[in-house]
């Protein structure tokens, strides 16, 4: 393992260029930067799925095997980027491209609708064939969606709705500012729904994983649109600024597991309004959290040209890779979902991590070729 976090570390670092004194990344919020920046992630976030499955402390002691522990907690710090980045994007293409809101639903939100879809139908296959049982239906909810079959399609969810709030924001709120308001309005309103659902076994919005990092999303659209200054403030306090935020970091992630020990998201009574209460003020510690963890990354980038071309080809699919690496790390755990004996159990942590590497990277790309065929398919037809 200790090898492992050495390679680790190599990869996300490899055909990395450092700036000299005085001088700076100028295009590190650049689609180039931000897409090798959300490889890292995509390639960190298979590790948090397959630590939960090897050595979350929830699980029989029987089958904990140590060896990712550090990567348990932290998902949504890495999600946390992908939201950042998403809202940066968004209102980049909005200042950039002509009549980018023209259109936005049938070229941005109904290919991730797709998206959803089909990775469902595959999960749905792969829940068959592991031998999960299940009546008509249960089959009909699967299909509908409503019921997921792929459980990591939260994000998928989550971003098509913020998506579509954007659009509407931005399309009815004659100034930016207003737009970007709603889009925080909708953020708080998402999560008090969310702290309010509790945990509903299956259903959307069923875990504090839906809205813990959400507020990343309208942070990184306030980001694009103060970039200038922003950019600014970072490299003149950069000295403070750096050691500050890695140092917030670390404070807020040990305060953030303090708080849910002592609140927690969990409650004898789902409804109630101090388990309501006490699921917010986890949120908020987090949603602190998740702000320093990113504002790390873009600091650091600001000083160091990131430049691994694998991650970069690893950025450009990472929808899809978030989608298509479940089914392994269950695959290969202890068992499938607790549904059904796994495929095979691969105790060894190292070779498990090399397994759901080795089969997720192919079927991402096959995945992503289907899905753009079908995408292109239906926009011809309409």
């Amino acid at each position: 393992m200790y090898l492992f976090y050495f390679l680790l570390g190599t990869v996300i670092f490899f055909g990395a260029k450092g700036m000299g004194r005085r001088q700076w990344n100028e295009d590190y919020t650049s689609y180039s930067q931000t897409r090798i920046l959300l490889g890292i992630q995509a390639l960190l976030i298979p590790l948090h799925h397959m630590a939960q499955k090897s050595c979350a402390p929830w699980h029989d002691p029987r089958y904990i095997v140590h060896g990712l522990d550090v990567f348990v907690p932290v998902g949504h710090l890495l999600v946390s980027v992908f939201f950042f980045c998403s809202g940066l994007g968004l209102y980049k293409s909005l200042k950039t491209k002509k009549d980018y809101l023209k259109g936005f639903i049938g070229k941005r939100i109904v290919p991730l609708i797709i998206a959803f879809y089909l990775s469902e139908f595959i999960y749905l296959a792969v829940r068959l064939i592991m031998h999960e049982k299940m009546s008509a239906l249960d089959v009909i909810w699967y299909l509908s969606g409503l019921h997921m079959a792929n459980m990591n399609c939260w994000y998928l969810i989550a971003i098509i709705f913020f998506y579509f709030f954007f659009y509407l924001a931005f399309k009815l709120c004659k100034k930016e500012g207003t737009a970007i308001f709603w889009m925080f309005f909708a953020c708080v309103a998402y999560a008090v729904l969310g702290a309010f659902l509790g945990h509903p076994d299956g259903w959307w919005m069923r875990g504090e994983w839906w809205y813990n990092s959400i507020i990343l999303l309208p942070l990184g659209l306030v980001f694009a649109k103060y970039e200038e200054k922003i950019t600014a403030f970072f490299k003149k306090a950069y000295p403070v600024l750096l050691p500050a935020t890695i140092i917030g970091t670390f404070a807020l992630y040990f305060l953030s597991e303090f708080v849910q020990a002592v609140w927690g998201y969990y409650g004898e009574f789902s409804h109630d309004p101090l388990r309501v209460a006490h699921s917010l003020g986890c949120c908020a510690v987090q949603w602190l959290l998740c702000i320093f963890y990113t504002l790390s990354w873009f600091l650091i980038s600001l000083k160091i040209r990131l430049g691994n071309r694998l991650l970069a080809l690893l950025g450009s699919v990472t929808l899809e890779l978030y989608l298509m690496h479940g089914m392994f790390v269950e695959m290969f755990g202890y068992d499938f979902l607790e549904i059904a004996p796994s495929l095979h159990y691969i105790k060894n942590v190292p070779l498990y991590i090399a397994v759901v590497f080795a089969c997720s990277v192919p079927l991402t790309f096959i995945y992503h070729v289907v899905w753009k065929k079908i995408v292109k398919a239906l926009a011809k037809k309409g």
